[in-house]
């Protein structure tokens, strides 16, 4: 079991500046290099606070010059907001810069928000055409001279300068959820990222049943890494309600989230408040019983056995989601508590 951390710089008010975010997140990454992460995962989100990165390029390459042995995850690159060139170029050049410790996730983006001020509007729901025209034509790229003429980018001959280090290529990755994504990242010999945000381990397996599915459907090709993604908060044995930090810290985050999602408000200079508590009222999932149960929050002698599981399952990689409203001094102690007592039962 492979273990990687994703994290954003989160802002929930104008208390805390950019530039301490900045910091706080590459202190976090240092943490988790020398605990023995595989990977660090930045995704791309424009114009919210909450989510802060309008290129994760930047920020690994700032990384990737402070680290030595983690890998530099471009986790995920929203494809209806890029050109293939211009993904093929950057990663490559990531993975020049980071002497060959770039990877790259691929995603059809989820905000409507956010298409509505990059896309002209583009539903959301449409943007897997662009995530599945995207990656072929980002792997040719890579390999040399290549012309596309396709449904939504056309371009003479071109190629990738630079030219990446791994061979054949770095690894690419899906965020899948249905069947078809799954199907379409496994018969193209890409890895898949999975997130069962709210929903119990039963989701993990259901998640999992359909990367086996398409690994049957697509026999000939060689079995590529499942990743998953939790919101995780470890907290002392010493301290028993401590879970409740978790918990209300990630209900936050996803309160936030429906705020984002729905579309429904301006947002005031990137901020968005979190929907209001009442309106989960008859939604259980969003109780701090059930996030105690759903997301990986408990002590490290409860998360083992749960993690165990999906490496029983086959999961590969298991992500520690740490974005979660919380302050950096608390992310930082559930992160030495990961590090110090969970990984080590898988060494």
């Amino acid at each position: 079991m492979k273990f990687s951390l994703f994290v954003h710089m989160e802002r929930w008010d104008e208390s805390v500046s950019h530039r301490q975010l900045f910091e706080d997140l590459t202190e976090l990454t240092l943490m988790a290099e020398a605990g023995g992460f595989s990977t660090v995962w930045i995704g791309e989100h424009h114009a919210m606070e909450y989510t802060i990165s309008p290129s994760p390029m930047p920020l690994l390459a700032y990384l990737a010059a402070k680290t030595t042995t983690i890998h530099l995850g471009a986790g995920t690159i929203i494809a209806p907001f890029w050109h293939p060139l211009r993904v093929a170029g950057e990663c490559a050049l990531l993975d020049v810069i980071s002497n060959g410790r770039m990877e790259v996730g691929l995603a059809r983006g989820a905000y409507q928000v956010e298409f509505d001020r990059m896309a002209g509007g583009m539903p959301a729901s449409s943007g897997g055409q662009a995530l599945r025209e995207m990656v072929p034509v980002v792997r040719a790229l890579w390999q040399g001279d290549y012309a596309h003429d396709g449904d939504i980018w056309k371009f003479p001959t071109s190629t990738s300068v630079p030219k990446p280090i791994q061979k054949p290529n770095p690894p690419m990755w899906i965020a899948a959820r249905d069947p078809d994504s799954h199907n379409f990242a496994v018969a193209n010999g890409c890895n898949v990222m999975v997130t069962p945000l709210m929903k119990g381990d039963e989701e993990v397996l259901d998640l999992k049943n359909k990367f086996q599915t398409a690994l049957d459907n697509n026999p000939d090709v060689p079995r590529p890494q499942l990743m998953v993604l939790r919101h995780t908060h470890v907290h002392a044995v010493d301290d028993p309600e401590g879970w409740k930090v978790g918990a209300k810290a990630i209900s936050k985050f996803y309160r936030t989230f429906d705020a984002w999602f729905g579309n429904k408000q301006t947002p005031v200079n990137g901020f968005l408040a979190p929907s209001p508590e009442e309106k989960f009222a008859e939604r259980p999932e969003f109780q701090l019983e059930s996030l105690h149960k759903t997301a990986m929050i408990g002590t490290p002698e409860e998360i083992i056995p749960r993690i165990k599981y999906y490496q029983e399952l086959g999961v590969d990689e298991f992500s520690f989601w740490c974005d979660n409203s919380l302050p950096h001094a608390e992310k930082k102690k559930s992160l030495e508590l990961f590090i110090k007592h969970v990984v080590p039962a898988f060494r």
